[in-house]
């Protein structure tokens, strides 16, 4: 049965001095099935308070989101990147141990290097595997927006070199590169069908690579066709977890609980009924 997941980088950022205590009141009013972990680079010190925190609050987390600049770091490789990236990559895979997560979305490449480097990427991947497999977890490579070349080219480099990895497919990521459609092409057919193992729900208001309008937002605010896609995901018969990342706190911190909600209540809608 479908999950319907809140990230709670929807809920925490710098306005709000990414408190991640917020969640304990924040996390009842929400009509979410439970939540997709967001770590950040600033919380390395507190791991094992936001562990506690978390656990005892007994929320539902099944899948954690890895810290972005570990994918940064592995794009750049400069002196010291790699090591560094890998030691922060197995925190991430303890915590998501600890939590009860078995699926990790991973940014593999990132920031103002993102593809540029992107063999270097590749092969990191390895290691990283080797490390989540350590820990039971599972890790889903996202469809991140790219500087160089796209996303999906590098899904099938990747697949040359890892038959057996998995996906996470972001429907705004997608859009930013005109790449939504390929999704549904029998060409791709076999990617949906053995590899994309999560979505993240977010829509875009952008045009080809429009940076200026790569901000994330709710269901409905942009141009992407839910119809469409939801369609497509019950002809695969996809029924596993949807998280919505849709930023919901203002310049002030204050979380738009009732956008998060509509959101959550129509990917719910879409789900309950088979689309004609």
């Amino acid at each position: 049965m479908a999950q319907i997941l809140c990230s709670t980088g929807a809920l925490i950022g710098r306005p709000n001095n990414r408190d991640y205590r917020l969640l304990q009141g924040l996390a009842k009013k929400l009509h979410c099935d439970g939540f997709e972990f967001m770590m950040y680079e600033t919380w390395y010190e507190q791991v094992d308070d936001i562990v506690a925190f978390l656990l005892n609050l007994k929320l539902n987390i099944p899948v954690m989101h890895c810290e972005k600049h570990i994918g940064e770091a592995i794009s750049r490789s400069e002196e010291g990147d790699l090591e560094e990236a890998f030691r922060r990559f197995a925190i991430n895979c303890d915590m998501a141990k600890r939590l009860g997560a078995k699926k990790m979305v991973i940014h593999l490449w990132d920031g103002l290097t993102s593809d540029k480097n992107i063999k270097n990427n590749i092969v990191a991947y390895a290691e990283l595997e080797k490390i989540a497999a350590e820990y039971g977890v599972t890790i889903l490579v996202e469809n991140v927006v790219c500087n160089r070349q796209d996303p999906m080219t590098h899904w099938c480099e990747l697949l040359q070199a890892y038959p057996h990895m998995q996906f996470v497919f972001d429907t705004k990521m997608a859009a930013f590169h005109n790449q939504l459609e390929l999704l549904y092409k029998e060409d791709y057919e076999w990617l949906c069908e053995n590899h994309i193992k999560h979505y993240h729900i977010n829509d875009y208001a952008g045009g080809y690579m429009d940076w200026a309008n790569l901000k994330t937002l709710p269901i409905g605010k942009g141009h992407i066709d839910f119809d469409e896609f939801f369609e497509f995901v019950h002809k695969m018969g996809y029924d596993d977890t949807f998280t919505v990342e849709a930023t919901a706190f203002n310049k002030d911190g204050v979380v738009d609980v009732d956008m998060l909600n509509g959101c959550f209540d129509t990917i719910r809608e879409y789900m309950r009924i088979k689309l004609c």
